[in-house]
């Protein structure tokens, strides 16, 4: 609205009321002493644009985007720590038992016991929040003294630590729910619950699933794959307890029987034949289209929660071949031994599998 009002316009518009009889050249005492005033003027309109930019939600950033949302009820979704499964073992790899809130560190993180799953095997929980939490696999060493432990294994993410909810990201959920209506267990309504529950990326309903009064909800992880049981049974519990369904015990409606499912992987095997750049080898070019097509997968995984369902494509795995350095052409392409696209059901998220490549 005032990004237009440059010093040169608004010189133009201040010397306009002073009379012609003045001299108002550039130089002239009258010019000279409207100047600074006119630059002045130019800096507070330049203000008063990114005041009125950062007052609207679609323009808006940082502190005065949260406190555009919250008047809605929106907040923020603050970072989360992430939640692993650690394997505990004594002497002869036997399963081993540890003290709850004991501290293990590995890659400049430590991770603290949380609950015991069974013999040797517990919940560890990232001290430091986000997705930083979610990357490291491998050994642990203890923080502290621990009589008779061997060795520690970090393994599975049973619930993705997530990073602080980026402003792009609150402002797509500001404008859904407030066109989407959610209320009293409608879909915009489950959508909102659960995907507000720490761990989830995602999540499609389906309504009636199984007749009237049932619901399905398949849920994706923040880090888009599949999700542990450990965190289902957490989402499940939530919004309606199993052996509670349909009471209105969780955050479902009175009457409502939801079960909480995950998506499940469909391995996408590639095989392909390159013409390759004169001295260029297969193996060269290897591990980049190994790259590309995982990124062109998750890609798909991201959207999956906004898709009815997902096509793997032919064309655009050969399109992001042919991006590759030394390759020059490409033909014959077949994914899972088929040279046709994929499609995948509603439930269904594709991970990469082998690539295998013919010069």
């Amino acid at each position: 609205m005032y990004e237009n009002q440059t010093f040169q316009a608004i010189m133009t518009r201040m010397l306009a009321v002073v009379p012609n009889d003045v001299d108002k050249r550039e130089g002239s005492v009258v010019y000279d002493a409207l100047a600074p005033a006119a630059w002045e003027l130019k800096k507070m309109y330049s203000e008063l644009d990114a005041n009125i930019n950062l007052s609207f939600a679609d323009t808006s950033s940082g502190e005065y985007l949260e406190r555009r949302t919250a008047e809605f009820g929106v907040e923020r979704e603050q970072a989360t720590k992430a939640r692993r499964k650690g394997l505990f073992y004594g002497a002869s790899s036997v399963p081993f038992d540890v003290p709850i809130g004991s501290r293990y560190a590995a890659n400049q993180l430590n991770y603290v016991v949380m609950e015991r799953l069974s013999t040797g095997v517990f919940v560890l929980e990232c001290e430091t929040t986000g997705t930083v939490g979610n990357q490291y696999f491998g050994p642990l060493l203890p923080i502290d003294y621990v009589n008779g432990l061997s060795s520690v294994t970090l393994s599975d993410v049973l619930v993705p630590g997530e990073d602080t909810e980026t402003d792009t990201a609150l402002r797509q959920r500001y404008f859904a729910i407030l066109n989407e209506q959610p209320f009293g267990g409608n879909i915009a309504d489950y959508k909102q619950k659960i995907g507000e529950i720490p761990g989830v990326g995602g999540v499609k309903i389906f309504p009636a699933w199984a007749g009237g009064g049932t619901v399905k909800a398949t849920i994706i992880t923040s880090d888009y794959s599949v999700p542990s049981p450990e965190l289902i049974d957490e989402i499940q519990t939530a919004i309606d307890p199993v052996i509670n369904s349909g009471e209105g015990i969780g955050f479902a409606p009175i009457g409502h029987s939801v079960t909480i499912t995950g998506v499940s992987n469909t391995t996408i095997n590639v095989e392909t034949t390159l013409t390759l750049s004169n001295g260029v080898t297969i193996g060269q070019v290897q591990d980049d289209i190994q790259s590309i097509i995982g990124a062109y997968l998750l890609t798909l995984r991201q959207s999956w929660a906004a898709e009815k369902e997902l096509v793997v494509r032919v064309a655009q795995i050969e399109a992001r071949i042919l991006a590759v350095w030394g390759v020059t052409d490409i033909i014959g392409t077949m994914i899972n031994g088929d040279a046709a696209n994929i499609t995948l059901s509603g439930d269904q998220i594709p991970v990469l599998g082998t690539v295998v490549l013919h010069g």
